[in-house]
């Protein structure tokens, strides 16, 4: 890839040659992949947790790792590299706010060792329903699309909710995540009723 003019090298060669390690490889594939991932994670993070990192640094440091260890990756088909890269963000987000908690972690996980499978999320509600959930999701007011991704993306209680947000109990967090998820469904239907 040595400009945005001329032809791209598949995904695929890149990853031959990366796994040879050309690093030359590598820097194409960060670049490629970075942009998008960035765009992704925006705002997945929740502003409780985004003293300890920053969204682009966080993407850049899974991609760096995810990279490094690049001959873990089986290449299953186009777009799987995208998948394979968006959960390695996914699990970077959760090990951050694992990180926000008062409390010791009662697992840990490897951040070295993404699932490369859909995430629950796209195997749940299939692809359609996942853009317009994104969508939707975008729209939302701040507050609320963390709660909703504190609840529906990264399975937190309601008790870890209301800690992590500042909201006075388990039951308030609750509520306000049911307004949210509210305000988030009536948005879906009104996207699946303009497409129609």
């Amino acid at each position: 890839m040595t400009d945005l003019a001329g032809t791209w090298e598949s995904t695929l060669s890149l990853l031959a040659r990366a796994r040879a390690g050309d690093q030359g490889a590598l820097d194409d594939l960060f670049a490629r992949y970075a942009p998008p991932l960035r765009r992704w994670a925006s705002g997945r993070l929740p502003r409780w947790a985004r003293d300890l990192a920053d969204t682009p640094d966080l993407v850049q440091e899974t991609l760096f790792r995810t990279f490094r260890n690049i001959e873990g990756f089986e290449h299953r088909g186009e777009g799987a590299l995208q998948a394979y890269l968006r959960q390695a963000v996914m699990n970077g987000i959760r090990e951050e706010l694992r990180k926000t908690r008062t409390r010791p972690r009662s697992v840990e996980l490897d951040p070295e060792r993404p699932d490369d499978g859909p995430s629950p999320l796209e195997a749940a509600i299939g692809s359609e329903a996942l853009e317009r959930y994104e969508r939707a999701l975008a729209g939302l007011r701040a507050e609320d699309r963390e709660l909703v991704i504190a609840r529906v993306e990264l399975g937190l209680t309601y008790s870890e909710i209301a800690a992590s947000s500042g909201k006075p109990s388990a039951n308030a967090a609750r509520m306000a995540t049911v307004r949210a998820l509210t305000v988030l469904a009536e948005a879906m239907g009104e996207g699946r009723r303009a497409t129609d």
